[in-house]
């Protein structure tokens, strides 16, 4: 195929490329810093790097076309999306990488709904049309529980209706933006996506450093719910709905949902650490903020309807087996 991406350097970006063009896949990548995405792209231009030689006649790599592009600017990049099979829009600003005001929660709005919509609209103007375009959302999109309902343990499917939050909003707003290519004749896809876990990700970083100072356990009550995947099928699951015409609308990217004191339990086992000091919610509120908070310290029970249905096979399909991966 050839594939243009955004976000192609980012957590979840990095290893989609790679596998991208192990699968032999031409990837346009849509960067910001082109030395920057050299460096983490292809070092030694090589999407899988060997200790063999290459067996004879297996299949070569696709090739890496680095494009500068600011995504919520029409420009020339706009014309490399002519003749894509497919376009996987990942890029965002990190929702957890600095506290909330309102200067940053405009650059989180505007770096997925704006971009988004640029992107739809250079579709237009194409000749040859993407047959699929694949956007990454997430598991806020649905409400969590309120302190009235708390922990509720109803499983949350694609069938629910946005939350009324700011990470609500922007979900269902760049969703909105998506779906305007149906009308172009594109398949479009919305990838809500929980808390991925991986060996180098920030996130499996953040939650191993309390364990490893010993001070390790549940976060306020520990009974929300935490939705879970490992970054091997998140990847895995990218290609499938670049790939397969089954895969159409919001889909829900996880694996499974733990309960916080659970999930805690589990990993305190898998590091082989104690889980005895809960980090109170007023601890919680003071470092990250009150409204970033909440998505922390109130969960929602999302459940992978449509990727069972679909018949989607996870290289990690439990929680044990998710932790031992990834640390």
């Amino acid at each position: 195929m050839k594939v243009v991406i955004t976000g192609a350097t980012g957590f979840v970006g990095t290893p989609l490329v790679a596998s991208l063009r192990a699968r032999g896949d031409d990837v346009i990548a849509l960067v910001r810093d082109v030395e920057r995405a050299k460096q983490k792209l292809r070092p030694d231009d090589d999407p899988a790097p060997r200790t063999q030689p290459r067996a004879p006649g297996a299949k070569q790599p696709g090739a890496l076309h680095l494009v500068v592009a600011e995504l919520e600017t029409p420009g020339v990049w706009c014309e490399r999306l002519d003749g894509a099979d497919a376009i996987l829009h990942l890029a965002g600003e990190n929702v957890g990488a600095r506290r909330w005001d309102a200067r940053q929660k405009q650059l989180i709005r505007d770096s997925r709904v704006e971009s988004t919509r640029t992107i739809v609209e250079a579709i237009g103007k194409t000749t040859a049309k993407p047959k699929a375009l694949v956007t990454a959302s997430g598991v806020d999109y649905y409400a969590f529980a309120s302190d009235k309902h708390d922990f509720d343990d109803d499983a949350v499917t694609e069938a629910d209706p946005a939350a009324d939050t700011f990470l609500g909003r922007v979900c269902r707003d760049t969703e909105a933006e998506a779906r305007a290519a149906e009308a172009l004749g594109v398949r479009v896809v919305s990838l809500r996506t929980g808390l991925v876990l991986a060996k180098h990700g920030e996130t499996m970083k953040k939650l191993r450093k309390p364990f490893e100072l010993m001070a390790g356990g549940k976060i306020g009550s520990g009974r929300q719910w935490m939705s879970w995947i490992h970054l091997d099928d998140v990847v895995a699951a990218y290609i499938a709905a670049a790939t397969d015409e089954r895969y159409r609308g919001p889909i829900n990217l996880v694996t499974d949902s733990t309960r916080n004191a659970e999930l805690a339990k589990a990993l305190g086992h898998a590091l082989g650490k104690p889980t005895w000091l809960p980090a109170p919610t007023f601890a919680v509120k003071a470092v990250v903020g009150g409204e970033f908070a909440e998505s922390i310290l109130h969960g929602r029970r999302v459940v992978p309807a449509k990727l069972r249905e679909l018949g989607f096979s996870w290289k990690y399909p439990t929680l044990a087996a998710t932790l031992a991966a990834a640390v």
